[in-house]
């Protein structure tokens, strides 16, 4: 788990990220998650998007995502993770 004061510092790295990954109407399937896995590895932090179209909430997305796999959410307006 990670302090209040990593999760802040993290925020703000992730303010100026681009979103790599994008979650529409097909939402989260175990293809997504193998490539979301592959980029928390390359990179440590990521940010995703969340369209319009999608089923789901960006916090639902982010539960989902952090559970499947075992990584910290960084919220802001959108999905950030944190690899753990």
């Amino acid at each position: 788990m990670i302090s209040s004061k990593q999760r802040a510092n993290l925020r703000s790295m992730a303010n100026t990220l681009a979103p790599i990954f994008q979650i529409g109407k097909g939402n989260i399937n175990d293809n997504f998650i193998e490539q979301i896995d592959g980029a928390l590895e390359t990179r440590e932090l990521i940010k995703i998007s969340i369209l319009e179209t999608a089923d789901i909430t960006a916090r639902e997305a982010s539960d989902q995502l952090c559970e499947a796999l075992g990584a910290e959410p960084v919220p802001v307006s959108y999905t950030h993770l944190r690899a753990h």
